[in-house]
């Protein structure tokens, strides 16, 4: 008994240390490959040119395993809390793992940023001067000050990680840890290139995917012995948030490639041959995962012997070859970091007017078909859009198999509402956004009025809450997390529909009248919130008006048009504002663009106003027929039923109303009589 239960603690910690000595190897190979750790002209000595990609590997790998364990204490592990393997005693313990992966996170950061700091200015550690230097670094260097702020927030995950019992607390420490990724994503070597967002997204996107499925399988790996039964349930979910991983971090690894080589030739440079290498163990990887989800998670869900807790021998072969090869993936990858692409990723050396300003050449001028064939990806919101028909069609599928039905034609406003949003965040509206307020303006018209029409038509809540069984583990899935927050006190409030109407017209005063629309224009991160804010308070609103998900209590159709038609005013108010103003919103944007073509700047400005005054309208007259045709079948409805319970049961309603008229007459009729028979027969009173 004693040996196999000790071979059983053993193997977690054995695949995982595996799996860390094989990336470690992977940046050695990599680094000699490609001649990235041989000296300089400013050689720092042999300590930090290896030391520094080392460093980053564990750095990386303890905020993966930080991530993961957060993520499935979220979304994947039971948590009825018992004595036994198999109920919930996994949960608390993955806080736990994540809480030590954070503490080694914060050490190696520390570590990687003396080594960044000494490889950048070709100086050995600890000479003279050397520590007032790297606190200037620290305070004065935007990359210092982003390192920094990276081992901040791993200390602070470290703690805050131990404090979480419930599934609402580690999402919101996988949040703050997430902001780590962030920061990291915005210092990388290519976020100063030209289309700088799309670099920015895509290296967010693989490190947030990578570090999901590489901590999360970890984790997992740690946990088997506590997991007992609850493996199987552990695992299949698993196996949906790798899936997800996996196309994350496929698409978002193809635009880096495709910013980094200039030509098929560029395969044949030291860093294409490592592209190549991180390629095709990055296909075995995937496979394995397809291998999983069909083999071992079919093979755990199979019957175990009673009493039987250690993890099956299929999880395990699977599990260490699986973080192996990504341990030799994040390995290349670290090497692939340090080894210079072979094209130019450098802004332009005597740049335009337009790319000094915004980063990007200058469009021609638009016309018809530029307007509908112009294309700058951003990649967040168009993947986000794909999983979001994915997701549905599927759950439209799983009704449809169990026999239910559901309405096609909200299947069809699903589609268009995305395919509308993901052209108007990457297609015409969006590359003319940039240097036309009135192109900026439309995009904003559909964001906040179109696409939130077709959302709440499509009724995505009622469909979840059909199609997604709930969970009686404890975990929280989609349809847990989704109800959770619709019927969530912030949510009462600010679906509220009068807070949803003033958050509506409201926030466009206070988002293009202070420095908030410049942060939208200036910064990745002011342009997706942008994005998000106005499309959620345009489906707050819709869903008041003409909505069938759940929310707060709708008021009656009447109050719905009167809310309806105020909005409208405050609309017309807000673009009248635009008109007559003759100050130039945001000038260090807009007006230093060099345009040669178009309107000026102040009088595109009013173009722009005009549209929010008129053209915006029609979205809101499409909101009023709507309701007034809802108001007009309501009516409709209620008479057919009065109609129909009048003929069950021979229109008691009105016959009970007519009998109360005849009581009511009885009561006051004698009294009334006596007096109109007293005044008729008395007598006239003498005037003399």
């Amino acid at each position: 008994m004693t040996a196999p239960t000790t071979t059983a603690r053993r193997l977690p910690a054995a695949g995982v240390a595996a799996g860390l000595l094989v990336a470690l190897a992977a940046v050695v190979l990599g680094m000699a490959f490609s001649g990235a750790a041989d000296a300089a002209l400013l050689d720092p000595g042999a300590v930090v040119r290896w030391g520094l990609p080392l460093s980053t590997v564990v750095t990386e790998l303890a905020a993966s395993v930080t991530l993961g364990g957060l993520v499935l204490a979220a979304f994947v592990l039971p948590r009825a809390e018992g004595r036994t393997p198999g109920d919930g005693r996994a949960w608390p313990a993955a806080a736990v793992v994540a809480s030590v992966g954070a503490g080694v996170w914060a050490v190696a950061s520390v570590v990687q940023l003396v080594l960044t700091y000494a490889s950048i200015t070709g100086r050995p550690v600890g000479g003279p001067g050397f520590g007032a230097e790297l606190g200037l670094f620290v305070t004065s260097v935007s990359l210092g000050r982003t390192l920094l702020g990276i081992t901040v927030v791993a200390a602070l995950t470290c703690v805050v990680a131990l404090l979480v019992t419930r599934p609402v607390g580690a999402l919101l420490a996988a949040l703050l840890a997430t902001s780590a990724l962030v920061m990291l994503s915005t210092s990388g070597h290519t976020v100063g290139a030209t289309n700088h967002e799309l670099a920015i997204s895509s290296l967010f996107l693989h490190l947030a995917g990578a570090a999901v499925w590489i901590g999360a399988l970890a984790v997992l790996a740690l946990l088997s012995g506590r997991l007992g039964r609850d493996l199987a349930p552990a695992v299949a979910r698993f196996s949906a948030v790798a899936a997800w991983c996996f196309v994350a971090v496929a698409v978002s690894g193809t635009v880096n490639a495709l910013q980094r080589l200039d030509e098929p030739a560029d395969l044949g440079t030291p860093y294409g041959l490592l592209l190549v290498a991180k390629v095709v163990l990055f296909a075995v990887l995937g496979l394995l995962g397809w291998l999983h989800r069909r083999a071992v998670v079919r093979r755990l869900g199979e019957p175990r012997a009673a009493g039987a807790t250690r993890a099956p021998a299929v999880f395990w072969r699977l599990v260490a070859v699986e973080l192996a090869v990504m341990g030799a993936v994040s390995g290349v990858a670290v090497a692939l970091g340090s080894t210079a692409p072979p094209a130019d990723l450098e802004p332009p050396t005597s740049p335009t007017p337009a790319e000094t300003v915004t980063g990007h050449p200058l469009p021609p001028a638009p016309t018809f078909e530029l307007w509908l064939t112009s294309f700058r990806w951003d990649l967040v919101p168009a993947l986000g859009c794909l999983a979001a028909v994915v997701v549905y069609t599927r759950w439209v599928r799983r009704l449809r198999r169990r026999g239910d039905a559901w309405p096609a034609h909200r299947t069809v406003s699903l589609v268009a509402g995305m395919v509308l949003l993901a052209w108007t965040t990457s297609g015409g509206p969006s590359v003319y956004g940039h240097v036309l307020f009135s192109a900026h303006m439309l995009q904003h018209m559909i964001l906040v009025m179109v696409v939130p029409i077709l959302v709440v038509l499509s009724a995505p809540v009622t469909l979840l809450a059909r199609a997604v069984p709930p969970r009686a583990d404890g975990s929280w899935g989609p349809r847990e997390w989704v109800l959770g927050l619709v019927h969530s006190r912030w949510a009462q409030v600010f679906a509220h529909p009068v807070v949803a109407a003033v958050n509506f017209a409201g926030s466009m005063f206070v988002f293009y009248f202070t420095d908030a629309f410049e942060l939208a224009l200036t910064t990745y991160l002011g342009h997706l919130a942008m994005i998000a804010h106005f499309t959620l308070a345009g489906y707050l609103f819709a869903n008041a008006l003409i909505g069938v998900d759940p929310g707060p209590k709708r008021p009656g159709y009447a109050l719905r048009l009167l809310l309806l038609f105020a909005t409208m005013a405050f609309h017309a108010f807000f673009g009248l504002a635009i008109v007559s103003s003759e100050a130039l919103l945001v000038p260090r944007w807009f007006g230093l663009l060099g345009r040669p073509w178009g309107p000026s700047a102040l009088a595109d400005q009013h173009t722009g106003g005009a549209i929010a005054w008129g053209i915006s309208e029609l979205p809101m007259l499409v909101l009023a027929i709507t309701v007034a045709i809802a108001w007009t079948r309501d009516d409709e409805r209620t008479a057919r039923r009065r109609d129909r319970a009048a003929d069950r049961d021979g229109d008691a309603e009105l016959a009970e109303y007519n009998a109360m008229l005849e009581r009511l007459a009885s009561r006051s009729g004698p009294q009334s009589g006596e007096r109109s028979g007293q005044a008729s027969g008395s007598e006239p009173r003498s005037t003399t």
